[in-house]
């Protein structure tokens, strides 16, 4: 794990509860991840996709059961699903598109919250708190430690700093993760953002927009475009959509970018050609771009 000094932010998140006697195998249905897999108090990262096999939207599914103030009465099925903040609706929208004779509510849970905490594990967090204050789930950042408390009145744990929504964004960038409405549209190809192997689950069955992820899988991967990390040189934070050019060639574009005080650089993420190999040196807005794998942090860092 690379090491970051802990913080905490609160960041927008839209949180929905399904629930009732078919909540679980209607999703099972919907979404690339094994919901039945997970255990009570469980999370992990899926796709809900287009029938084409696009992306609809990119959240996390935590399996709460009969966890009180989160999941209801005792032994109910129950999920939480929680997406980037202003994707909610979006998401129930899709999820509720094929629900006939279907016994699955879609509630929102406007008054929720998120507080994210980075660079320290979530165990004695988990301990002190316990289920019925809020739900505590893992932030699946990869190479650097964290976890989300969500609940209508989330609290942060004694002695981490507070952070801000800056250092949040980098650390973001930092570890190749990526947002809805940025690194991810309904253009998006799920193996072309580099979390399919968290977020999909290649032997629970048919859901829907299967298809495509699963051909792509059976070919390697192969993808016409990856998303990539941008080390650029100076210090102005090019625009959302500023074109990544090689030898006057555009061969991608920005889709996120920020300064990072832990690299002492601008950092960017994009989506590169897939026959550019990494690293290699590129040119964003006539700068110096350093185009490299995802994450920019390494482990052990």
């Amino acid at each position: 794990m690379t090491i970051v000094e802990p913080f905490w932010v609160e960041v927008p998140r839209d949180v929905v509860r399904v629930s009732g006697p078919d909540a679980i195998s209607y999703l099972q249905g919907q979404i690339s991840q094994d919901v039945e897999a997970l255990v009570e108090g469980a999370s992990a990262w899926s796709f809900v996709l287009q029938p084409q096999g696009k992306v609809d939207a990119w959240f996390r599914v935590t399996r709460t059961g009969g966890v009180p103030g989160v999941g209801g009465s005792p032994g109910a099925d129950a999920v939480l699903l929680d997406v980037d903040r202003g994707f909610g609706d979006a998401m129930v929208s899709r999820l509720e598109r094929f629900k006939l004779r279907t016994k699955a509510d879609f509630e929102p849970l406007p008054g929720w919250r998120c507080i994210a905490v980075r660079g320290t594990p979530d165990p004695a967090f988990r301990h002190e708190r316990g289920p019925e204050h809020a739900l505590v789930t893992e932030s699946g950042w990869g190479v650097v430690e964290g976890f989300d408390v969500l609940g209508p009145e989330p609290v942060p744990p004694q002695g981490v700093r507070e952070g801000t929504v800056e250092q949040y964004e980098a650390l973001r960038i930092e570890c190749g993760v990526p947002a809805m409405g940025k690194e991810l549209t309904e253009r998006t190809i799920p193996a072309e953002s580099g979390v399919v192997e968290r977020s999909v689950s290649f032997t629970k069955g048919c859901y829907t927009g299967q298809e495509l992820v699963a051909r792509i899988d059976s070919r390697g991967g192969n993808v016409p475009r990856r998303l990539r990390g941008l080390v650029l040189d100076g210090d102005d934070v090019p625009d959302t959509g500023t074109p990544l050019t090689i030898e006057g060639t555009q061969v991608g574009a920005v889709t996120s970018a920020v300064r990072s005080s832990r690299l002492d650089a601008v950092i960017a993420l994009a989506y590169v050609k897939r026959d550019v190999d990494v690293p290699t040196g590129g040119e964003v807005a006539g700068r110096v771009a350093r185009i490299e794998a995802l994450p920019l942090l390494r482990s052990g860092a």
